[in-house]
């Protein structure tokens, strides 16, 4: 069974909406996605390209894709709530939200961890805090887990 797992360092960022605008010299609405966005999708495809050489799931084949997104306690709390938060006694209710992190992780791998991400059967996200922010992502075949 093929399985990839990688790290994306840095706070992690959710799919920002595309921004539509009337463009006159094309003489009709385009949309674009914002260039923070497109950044943040290049750098989750180069750590898996970087971390995961070869790995690539064909066409048809069912996809579970993993996520764990870390983040930094903030500075401003006391040293007791900080230690819960590392020990998953309380969990970041906070931007961004968890689906829109799914969405930018299945876009940047389209066409490098697998053909499309209609392929993805399973995810499986959630944010906690850590001492070390970032991304943990594994992509890997489908199985029935039930």
């Amino acid at each position: 069974m093929k399985k990839a797992i990688f790290h994306v360092p840095g706070r992690p960022q959710g799919k920002a909406r595309a921004r539509t605008y009337y463009n006159p010299s094309a003489g009709r609405h385009v949309s674009m996605t914002p260039d923070h966005t497109v950044l943040y999708e290049n750098l989750v495809k180069d750590r898996y390209l970087d971390q995961c050489r070869g790995i690539y799931l064909e066409r048809g084949t069912p996809v579970t894709l993993r996520i764990v997104a870390r983040f930094l306690p903030p500075k401003s709390v006391s040293k007791k709530r900080r230690l819960d938060m590392l020990e998953g006694k309380e969990l970041p209710l906070k931007k961004p939200d968890m689906d829109n992190i799914v969405k930018v992780v299945a876009d940047a791998l389209n066409g490098v961890a697998y053909h499309d991400d209609t392929q993805i059967a399973l995810v499986v996200a959630k944010k906690v805090y850590s001492a070390i922010e970032g991304l943990d992502i594994s992509v890997e075949e489908y199985a029935d887990e039930g």
